[in-house]
């Protein structure tokens, strides 16, 4: 399939990596424009091209949001409409700004994106390990103590397609549960950062809970 990607940074030009090595093409782009991203397009060959954030949502058939969460706001809405979006983004006050609902408990960054994205079905994954982890750590599925990644969604269909795709990028899934319980792995949190298998990251996400 057709993966979209809003922002290409650390993350998200790991896992257009991952998705072009598993088989799909790729769409990506940045804040600067797609000029700015030939290295990678080159890097990524004839399955990948750059294109603006509007672009690259209306293509992909999955679209990946990997921007600093202060930027959450300027993410495109009318093309997502109806589409899988995994929101790979962190709220880091000392980065994005203090956002009070989230200070409150209130929200978290994942229901606000989908909240700026009310017609879009957002599954957070891939916010909890480094890119070099992600590009480094996965395996084939059965392998033992295979490195185990967190999902949380509210929309059931589009938790299944995530897993599927985390799973051809080498890892085991854990379902966290709804859209609001990315708060177990956010920051700061015992399954943010350390390699776990699936049993350690069942057992760290219910520590948070």
């Amino acid at each position: 399939m057709i993966i979209g990607f809003i922002g290409s940074g650390n993350i998200g030009g790991t896992a257009a990596r991952l998705a072009v090595d598993a088989g799909h093409s790729v769409v990506v782009s940045n804040s600067r424009g797609p000029e700015t991203l030939a290295d990678l397009v080159a890097e990524l060959g004839p399955n990948a091209r750059a294109a603006t954030a509007e672009e690259a949502a209306a293509a992909g058939e999955i679209v990946v949001v990997s921007v600093p969460f202060g930027a959450y706001g300027r993410v495109p809405v009318a093309p997502l409409d109806g589409k899988i979006v995994i929101d790979t983004n962190n709220y880091y006050f000392e980065r994005d700004g203090h956002f009070p609902a989230i200070d409150s408990g209130e929200e978290t960054d994942n229901t606000l994106l989908a909240k700026h994205l009310p017609t879009s079905r957002v599954v957070k994954a891939f916010n909890n390990i480094s890119s070099g982890d992600l590009g480094s750590q996965g395996a084939p599925a059965g392998t033992p103590d295979r490195r185990a990644l967190p999902i949380a969604g509210d929309d059931a269909d589009a938790k299944k397609t995530v897993t599927a795709l985390i799973d051809a990028f080498g890892f085991d899934v854990v379902d966290a549960g709804s859209l609001a319980d990315g708060r177990l792995f956010g920051r700061d949190t015992p399954a943010y950062g350390p390699r776990l298998n699936a049993a350690d990251l069942q057992k760290a996400l219910a520590e948070a809970r």
